[in-house]
């Protein structure tokens, strides 16, 4: 394949507004449309296509507002080859049209109805209508790609010579590969003398590749939509097409690479349509790391599993504790939340993360931190602690009464007992009560739940404070992801504080 050079600066059209649109579920406001506009003139992109103003009130009222705001960015709307939809697009104030018509003869044939002349003679019709109404035209061939190679330099031609400002290249279904939509964007460039636009589906998964290709054939604006969102697999993504451009490249885009992730997030809350975790470039993943290889070399050089910095678009590195995590991505994330644990409680951490990830878990940021204060905290007390649980017991379930029992290892020596409860928390607490009556009359006075993330087998922050009859009060924290485990870590870190807090007898 021969390559050709792409250019230095590559225009960006920005669809979210429209093809975006047309993701199902992702119906929008006109209020909602206006607050993307402006943050896509913000990103810098070189146009936005608004919508469809023929379409709906809703559609031409988002049109208007979008055309009203002043955006530095060109604002066009979409229309068919129709004098009406033209005027609507007209009266909303915009400047630029898109307008279109299918050139397939699959398309002309079973959903037209009209021959390959009919379609070039619709067409420059509506040109000169537009441009009789004060607009400037970019023109696609809908099915661009299936369309006879000949047909389509024929018609190109007409368009081109009716006045038109640009020719957009639709592969509409997706169905091209890299190498034949280079080849054919080069043959259209050698046959026009008007800029050129490429506008690729995802059908295949290969939009991005293919948008990539026809800027290297030729063209200079690519199609793109926030989050890759539109019909059926959606259209090709800006986030993915500008940082290819830049990093791969080494080209231009006039947008700016840091609002990215910032304009992906508010697309996503205002479609309500959720970014896949490992989307590339603003995916949740995108820039999270897990292994313990991984983030060892991160830590002494990010360019060793990074090749986007995460600040180009706008983003941070992350590293997620879990089974596959090292002792390097736990401290580099630790060090982050500002936490700084030596050596001992360092390898206490890693153990609990990894034992979680065995069973199956992903440790979140709140789990992690809770995980390292109670092991921080321990740690310091352990040595001291008089009181230390041996063995739990817990039985719950429908028409039975929750009963736990305990045993516990006191200065040394074994005691055990069993009580019943409301639920499984208080049958153990009363059991511990107990047990460690005659060392420390202990009364609960306060239990809460304060890390419980999602997910059943997420891990519980237990906090308790805790009284003695002498009136000495403390409070302790433990975290599981067995709520029954938590509260009775919690407990007898709290017994064995108030034992410490009490002064020494003197014989």
């Amino acid at each position: 394949m021969e390559v050709t050079a792409m250019l230095e600066r590559i225009r960006i059209f920005d669809t979210t507004l429209r093809d975006g649109e047309q993701t199902p579920g992702a119906s929008m406001t006109p209020e909602a449309k206006l607050l993307i506009a402006r943050q896509l003139d913000r990103l810098g992109v070189d146009a936005i296509e608004g919508g469809t103003p023929i379409t709906s009130k809703g559609e031409f009222e988002a049109m208007r507002l979008i055309a009203s705001e002043g955006l530095r960015a060109e604002v066009y709307g979409l229309a068919r080859v129709v004098k009406g939809d033209v005027d609507a697009v007209a009266d909303t104030g915009a400047k630029y049209v898109h307008l279109f018509i299918a050139t397939s003869d699959l398309h002309l044939r079973e959903k037209l109805h009209m021959t390959r002349e009919q379609a070039i003679e619709r067409s420059l019709e509506a040109i000169d209508h537009a441009k009789s109404r004060g607009l400037l035209v970019e023109f696609s061939a809908e099915d661009a790609t299936r369309t006879d190679l000949d047909y389509l330099k024929t018609f190109y031609r007409a368009i081109q010579d009716a006045g038109v400002t640009r020719i957009n290249i639709a592969d509409t279904v997706g169905i091209m590969t890299p190498p034949r939509m280079f080849e054919f964007v080069r043959e259209l460039r050698s046959t026009l003398k008007v800029p050129l636009s490429v506008h690729c589906h995802d059908d295949f998964g290969m939009a991005v590749a293919n948008t990539l290709m026809g800027l290297e054939g030729g063209a200079d604006q690519a199609h793109v939509t926030i989050n890759g969102l539109g019909e059926r697999a959606g259209n090709a993504a800006l986030e993915e097409v500008v940082a290819a451009v830049n990093l791969l490249y080494g080209k231009k885009t006039g947008v700016d690479s840091t609002l990215i992730y910032q304009t992906s997030q508010l697309v996503s809350k205002l479609t309500n349509i959720l970014v896949q975790p490992n989307k590339a470039i603003v995916g949740d993943n995108a820039f999270t790391h897990i292994s313990g290889i991984h983030t060892h070399g991160l830590v002494a050089q990010p360019l060793t599993y990074e090749p986007i910095p995460p600040e180009f678009v706008g983003r941070r590195r992350r590293f997620i504790a879990g089974k596959h995590a090292g002792t390097h991505g736990i401290r580099a994330e630790l060090e982050e939340m500002g936490v700084y644990p030596n050596e001992t409680q360092l390898k206490e951490i890693v153990s609990r993360v990894k034992d979680l990830g065995d069973k199956g878990k992903t440790v979140t940021d709140t789990e992690l931190l809770t995980i390292t204060r109670e092991v921080m905290g321990i740690t310091v007390e352990e040595a001291k602690r008089p009181v230390q649980l041996a063995e739990l017991a817990v039985m719950t379930g429908t028409k039975m009464t929750p009963t736990a029992s305990v045993r516990l290892v006191i200065n040394g020596k074994e005691f055990s007992s069993a009580e019943t409860g409301v639920g499984p928390v208080d049958a153990a607490m009363r059991a511990i009560q107990r047990v460690t009556m005659d060392l420390v009359n202990v009364r609960l006075k306060e239990y809460r739940l304060e890390a419980l993330t999602g997910g059943s087998n997420a891990v519980a922050e237990v906090v308790i404070r805790v009284e003695d009859k002498d009136g000495n009060e403390v409070s302790a924290r433990a975290a599981n992801e067995d709520i029954v485990k938590a509260s009775v870590e919690a407990m007898i870190t709290g017994i064995n504080r108030l034992l410490q807090q009490r002064p020494k007898r003197r014989d």
